[in-house]
Parts: structure tokens; C-alpha cells; sequence
């Protein structure tokens, strides 16, 4: 797998993905209108996606399954995970949010993807703790932060806008001390 910034070489492979599962991602995510797929909405993704990322507010990641034939290696973009709202100061934190086509999703993905975001997170960037928050009926996407060490700290009502409506949310969070003792436990098991 590989995680990385988007390039407008992926408009294609974005829109395709995007666009077989606007059904499936409709229910969990803000309302988005056809203009959202076209080429002029995706390179103002990447042209933002870029300066936030060098300004180290958000880091938005595409992600690539990636698969071996001939000594080549095929890249297949699945989804994309972000590290939005980046606060340093007091604060040391971010947001993590994700998806996946629909194709996609209940193959480990996304519980890899968080995985390798994590370590970047805390390393990299030096943040000391990662908000998540997702639908209460949304099974996947709590096993994917339970998974990753995530714990449930709360509820939150009406807390973001999903598919045009104010929806509830479970909160989980992370922190920097929680994911070392984690990395520690597994690898005693190995």
C-alpha cells in the first residue's frame, strides 16, 4: 500500500472511484454536487491540497493498493484518508477522517492505511493525539479505529453536517502514549 498527496496525473482514477460509489458514500459524507467530480473541482483539490500540506494543516492522502507483476509495480488508487485541522501550540492535534470506494471496502484497506497515517502523525509531525469521529451505525468505521487503538470518548449530537443533514457522531481519540504502548505490545508478540 502507499499513501501520498494527490498529483493531477489521478483526476481518472479519482473520478471513477468517486463516481461508482457516490450511492455508497452519499449516507457518510457532506452533500457534494456533480461539479465535485469534474476536472477543474479535482485540480483545485490539488492545488489546496498541496498548500495545506506545506503549510502542515492537512495532509489529504490518496491511497494505492499496489500490486506486482513482471517486476512492475501497478498502483490501483482505492480511496483517501486526511490529517485535517493540524494544531500545534497547546494543542498538538489533528483530525483523521477517511473512505473507500465501494469496491473496496471490507478488504483491510482502510485499517492499513490508518495504520501507516499513524505512525507519520505522531513521528513526522509530532502530534501528540488524533480526534476521529464517526457515525454510530457505521460498523466499519468504528472496527477501523477500534482496530488502531482508537478508544470511544464520547458522543456528540448534530456534530457534522453528513449527506446535507446535522448528524450524531461517536468521538474516539488517540494519543501519542497510547499508540507507543501499542507499537510496544505488538511487537513483544512477534
Amino acid at each position: 500500500m502507499r499513501l501520498r498527496l494527490p498529483k493531477r496525473a489521478d483526476f481518472a482514477a479519482w473520478q471513477n472511484v468517486r463516481s461508482a460509489s457516490r450511492p455508497f458514500l452519499t449516507p457518510f459524507e457532506p452533500k457534494w454536487n456533480d461539479y465535485e467530480l469534474t476536472r477543474n473541482s479535482f485540480v483545485k483539490r490539488v492545488k489546496i491540497s498541496a498548500d495545506r500540506a506545506g503549510k502542515i494543516v492537512e495532509f489529504s492522502l490518496f491511497i494505492f493498493t499496489l500490486q506486482k507483476n513482471n517486476n512492475r509495480v501497478k498502483e490501483t488508487f482505492v480511496g483517501g484518508v486526511t490529517l485535517s485541522n493540524i494544531r500545534y501550540g497547546a494543542a498538538y492535534h489533528a483530525n483523521i477522517g477517511y473512505w473507500l470506494g465501494e469496491e473496496q471496502t471490507g478488504k483491510g484497506y482502510m485499517n492499513r492505511a490508518v495504520a501507516l497515517v499513524l505512525p507519520f502523525a505522531f513521528g513526522a509531525l509530532k502530534l501528540r493525539r488524533i480526534h476521529a469521529a464517526c457515525l454510530p451505525d457505521n460498523d466499519r468505521s468504528k472496527n477501523v479505529l477500534i482496530k488502531n487503538g482508537f478508544q470511544k470518548e464520547g458522543f456528540a449530537p448534530k456534530y457534522l453536517q453528513i449527506n446535507g443533514e446535522m448528524r450524531d457522531h461517536l468521538l474516539f481519540g488517540i494519543t501519542k502514549d497510547q499508540f507507543a504502548t501499542i507499537k510496544r505490545e505488538s511487537s513483544k508478540s512477534l
